[in-house]
């Protein structure tokens, strides 16, 4: 038989990756999401789960879906230019809308397709995307299909960003960031994001991830004026502190209808089964009024950070946010960390490279509203053995 000599290189690579601690390796579920879970056959505390608010596995939410079965079954059968827009999409959509304050929103089917649908419909080879440097890969990516000039600028850096702004000849300019990184946990100035767009004549689109059902009584980072703005497109994901599926963009009327047009990522896909438009109806109603989970999820924040405060070799990154980054250095070192918690009955994942800079990996410990005051404590009292270990 005649070498695949694409297979064989494929191969290769997946050993390298082994060899230098970075093949990632699918872990199997086999309970309901949430701060207890079964996976792998085991019994473990979880504290790797986006589920900031405990919603995943809420009962009001389940019963939402299961009612909306009995109304318009499962799949939506079409796309949404076509029949499938239902009225469960619709109403979403609105209520959305509404909590965030923009004018009108659309709902995608994830954050992925919406940030390549947003920037794919608003510019082209005559525009210039401007992306802070720990942007999220779908943003990345969305950059390089739109056919604009993709400028980033380094971490936070608005004065490296408003240089770049002042030589761009673009008749089209972006501004693009993630509200809350991902992997940092650190939030974007966006008043003086919104400053630098109104002064250079900018789109700025905030994906909001992490920050919507946490930031701001639930209505995630944006602040006043950018609400107000409508130079601002705001991009929600609903899968994470929501707890359901899909991603919802919020922006002044005539870009939502422009969207419509031309987002190609909305149009040429089958719509959300409207039984997850229906779960976050319910969702939308439970983080609107989630204070006391939003501020149990306060107190976690606190207490891991004063019990991790101080520990030889490892560090905090500096969030208030439910992303608490432990850079420990190396990925051999992260995975031996995140294999040690693990014995011990914690899921606590590590990050590595290329996720994040050579040297730089960590574990990416995510709190939960779900999680208990004394299972916070057990997860500080195991790194801090395992410190001094």
């Amino acid at each position: 038989m005649t070498e695949f000599s694409a297979l064989t290189r494929i191969e290769e690579s997946l050993s390298q990756l082994e060899a230098d601690s970075l093949l990632r390796k699918r872990m199997l579920l086999e309970s309901p999401q949430g701060t207890h879970v079964r996976v792998d056959g085991r019994d473990l505390i979880s504290f790797c789960s986006n589920d900031y608010l405990g919603l995943a596995n809420d009962p009001r939410l389940a019963q939402a879906a299961h009612s909306a079965i009995n109304e318009c079954g499962v799949g939506a059968g079409a796309s949404h230019l076509v029949t499938g827009h239902h009225r469960l999409h619709h109403e979403f959509e609105q209520a959305f809308a509404r909590f965030v304050g923009k004018p009108a929103a659309l709902l995608f089917s994830t954050g992925y397709m919406a940030n390549i649908g947003v920037l794919t419909a608003l510019l082209g080879r005559h525009g210039e995307v401007f992306a802070d440097r720990l942007n999220h890969a779908s943003l990345n990516d969305a950059a390089q299909q739109c056919g604009a000039t993709f400028t980033r600028y380094a971490h936070a850096d608005l004065d490296q960003l408003e240089a770049q702004l002042k030589k761009s000849k673009a008749s089209d300019k972006l501004i693009c960031t993630d509200l809350v990184f991902s992997m940092d946990g650190d939030v974007a100035d966006v008043d003086r994001l919104l400053s630098l767009a109104e002064s250079h004549d900018a789109w700025l689109y905030l994906d909001d991830a992490h920050g919507f059902g946490v930031l701001n009584d639930g209505r995630g980072g944006m602040t006043e004026a950018a609400r107000k703005s409508s130079r601002v497109i705001y991009l929600a994901t609903l899968g994470k502190a929501a707890g359901v599926f899909g991603a919802a963009v919020a922006a002044h009327a005539s870009v939502v209808e422009w969207l419509v047009q031309k987002a190609k990522t909305y149009v040429y896909t089958t719509a959300m089964p409207p039984m997850l438009a229906a779960s976050l109806q319910e969702s939308l109603k439970q983080v609107e009024i989630g204070s006391s989970r939003r501020e149990i999820l306060g107190q976690h924040v606190s207490k891991l950070r004063e019990g991790l405060g101080s520990l030889p070799g490892w560090h905090l990154m500096d969030s208030n946010t439910p992303i608490q980054p432990l850079v420990v250095g190396e990925n051999a070192e992260a995975m031996a960390l995140s294999k040690a918690l693990l014995e011990r009955g914690l899921l606590v994942p590590a990050i590595r490279t290329p996720t994040v800079p050579k040297g730089s990996a960590r574990l990416r410990i995510s709190l939960s509203a779900a999680h208990s005051e004394a299972e916070v404590g057990m997860l500080v009292a195991a790194i801090r053995d395992l410190a001094q270990a």
